[in-house]
């Protein structure tokens, strides 16, 4: 009696991972010519429909002092919430193609419903420009791909949202 239950448990244990929004992130970060070149510190996020972060998905820095330059994200998330800027940090990365994903769950591990949510990338450069791409998306278990095209600081950005079974 234990083991069918227990391989019931199993099989149920993965059925949410179907019933929630999934997308991955194609992000570029562009060389720059110029003399003064930092690497970007780069913020991507998502906000629900009231404009609210839900999911902090990457934040590249080096220093707190040009955090602030991620002006949007400063004052949605960093300014407010230490532990999740803590959580997503990395290094500053090289100019190159970056694979992201978002797992459709917020920044607490729940699992979000489908519906609309807006994606926001943000660079900024130690005395370079700034850029930020913001991308409503709605989830709804179609398929779509989207390219955001490229800014002074942020190179091309392709979403891939794949077609879910229910």
């Amino acid at each position: 009696m234990v083991k069918p239950i227990l391989c019931a448990l199993a099989l149920l244990s993965s059925a949410p991972l179907l019933a929630q929004p999934s997308l991955d992130i194609e992000l570029a970060v562009p060389s720059i010519d110029s003399p003064e070149y930092q690497r970007p510190y780069v913020a991507v996020w998502v906000e629900d429909a009231r404009q609210q972060p839900v999911r902090t998905l990457e934040l590249w820095r080096e220093q707190d002092d040009w955090l602030k330059d991620l002006r949007r994200f400063w004052r949605k998330v960093g300014r407010r919430d230490s532990q999740v800027v803590d959580a997503v940090t990395s290094a500053t990365r090289l100019p190159g193609t970056y694979q992201l994903h978002w797992d459709g769950k917020d920044d607490q591990g729940q699992a979000l419903a489908d519906g609309n949510y807006v994606l926001h990338l943000e660079a900024a450069r130690e005395h370079g420009g700034r850029s930020h791409l913001s991308q409503p998306l709605h989830f709804d278990g179609k398929a779509f791909t989207l390219t955001l095209a490229a800014e002074p600081e942020l190179g091309p950005v392709t979403l891939s949202y794949p077609a879910r079974s229910h």
